[in-house]
Formats: C-alpha cells, sequence, structure tokens
C-alpha cells in the first residue's frame, strides 16, 4: 500500500499498473477540496492523451492499480 500525504498531491507523478488506451503515466493537475479544506477527490491528467479523470485521492494508496512516480 503506498503511503501518501494528500496534502503533497499537486503536481504528483503517477503510473497505471494496468494502462488503459496507452495512457500509462499521469500527473495530478488539482485537488478538489472540502469545506474543512480536506482533499477529497484528485484530478489526474493523462500526459499522452490530457485525458482528465477524477477520483478519491485515497484510490492512490492502491498500488495494485497506481504506482508512485513515472516507472
Amino acid at each position: 500500500m503506498n503511503r501518501i500525504n494528500p496534502d503533497k498531491l499537486q503536481h504528483s507523478k503517477w503510473t497505471a499498473a494496468r494502462p488503459e488506451n496507452g495512457e500509462k503515466h499521469f500527473l495530478v493537475v488539482d485537488l478538489l477540496r472540502d469545506d474543512n479544506d480536506n482533499v477529497v477527490q484528485v484530478v489526474l491528467e493523462a500526459v499522452l492523451t490530457r485525458r482528465r479523470i477524477t477520483q478519491a485521492w485515497r484510490a492512490l494508496k492502491n498500488d495494485e492499480t497506481w504506482r508512485i512516480g513515472w516507472q
């Protein structure tokens, strides 16, 4: 399981463990916060296609889906 500090996710790099549509490398481009300023979701942008996906930041902790850095 990846250890993550949600406040340091901005501009972090991630590699999809199981790439789809040729999209392997992603960059966190935005953090979505709640009313208490806690990070709730992240917006990931595929480097190759610029497609954006939004998901819960805790999903990045699953090392079967995401790997820290570009590998």
